[in-house]
């Protein structure tokens, strides 16, 4: 198929900055990532033909990391830059398979998701370029995205036979295709068509993909991926330095609905938990929420009016 050599990595950030958008910024770490195994494999003489890289290379190359005394966390970056590396090469159909898919990312411990202020998720959308290929749809995406606490999985799943315009209903298949009914905003549905009668009309689907709604310049589906790269760009452009990912906007879809008193169950059909203590371990509320629930709406805790 190929080896790893510096034409090929050149050809893989042509793609990070064309297809998916990204800055200069994070080009360069993504292929720094690349550029970081490459040269573990001169110095190793091991083989550089993708195909001669199995998982156990990999696990070598992280063991050698680890003696080095390279950080967890920054392991973990290492390793999402190569499996978003390995997407690009299968994409590409320039590998047969993905040494990096059954390899997890190293322990971080136990953390809550980043939850994003609305000021700051307003502050995100408006810095997206609608002059750009991209725009209206990037805006459509972030827009559901955070306006129906959606997967990632579902966002880039999601189905035009699946939008009810008049009601106001996403349609929506989560994890085990559970399926449920998830209500959009005026605006988000409002934003969401400009995209799908706009920018959308201009690109041929290719013949699976005519009814999924986020596609890109080559008529196919969207990856994780390029969700995941979307959002940590437009956070890097707006200075937010929170560890922030697709998930984080689901959060704060959930936390902010709690937080404005919404009640708990509702926001467990909308997310599309099995149970409701999922809902509650997800979202964390402050003590002084908690504090002013209580006061105001136990039978014998309530305010005087």
């Amino acid at each position: 198929m190929g080896n790893i050599n510096q034409n090929l990595i050149k050809h893989y950030a042509d793609h990070l900055r064309l297809e998916l958008s990204l800055s200069d910024n994070s080009v360069e770490a993504y292929c720094h990532d690349v550029h970081l195994f490459l040269q573990y494999l001169e110095n190793q003489n091991l083989s550089t033909e993708v195909n001669d890289i199995k998982q156990d290379t990999i696990e070598n190359f992280f063991a050698y990391l680890y003696d080095l005394h390279i950080g967890a966390t920054s392991q973990a970056r290492i390793l999402s830059g190569l499996k978003s590396f390995w997407r690009y090469l299968i994409q590409e159909n320039l590998a047969d398979n993905d040494p990096t898919m059954l390899i997890n990312s190293p322990s971080l411990g136990r953390h809550l998701p980043e939850v994003l202020s609305v000021e700051e998720i307003q502050k995100m959308i408006d810095s997206i370029d609608l002059s750009q290929p991209n725009g209206h749809r990037n805006k459509a995406m972030i827009e559901v995205m955070y306006g129906c606490g959606l997967r990632v999985s579902e966002l880039i799943g999601l189905q035009i036979s699946n939008i009810y315009k008049v009601d106001g209903f996403l349609r929506i298949f989560g994890k085990g295709s559970k399926e449920r009914l998830v209500p959009i905003g005026d605006s988000s549905l409002k934003i969401l068509y400009q995209y799908i009668e706009g920018a959308r009309l201009h690109i041929t689907p290719k013949p699976k993909f005519t009814d999924i709604v986020f596609l890109n310049n080559r008529g196919t589906g969207l990856t994780r991926q390029s969700v995941f790269l979307l959002v940590k760009e437009l956070a890097e452009r707006n200075g937010i330095h929170k560890a922030i990912s697709p998930h984080t906007f689901r959060h704060s879809f959930a936390t902010h609905l709690l937080e404005g008193g919404a009640n708990l169950l509702a926001v467990q059909q909308m997310l599309g938990h099995a149970s409701v203590s999922t809902t509650e371990i997800y979202t964390h509320i402050s003590d002084d929420l908690l504090r002013e629930t209580l006061s105001s709406f136990h039978p014998r805790l309530k305010r005087p009016k």
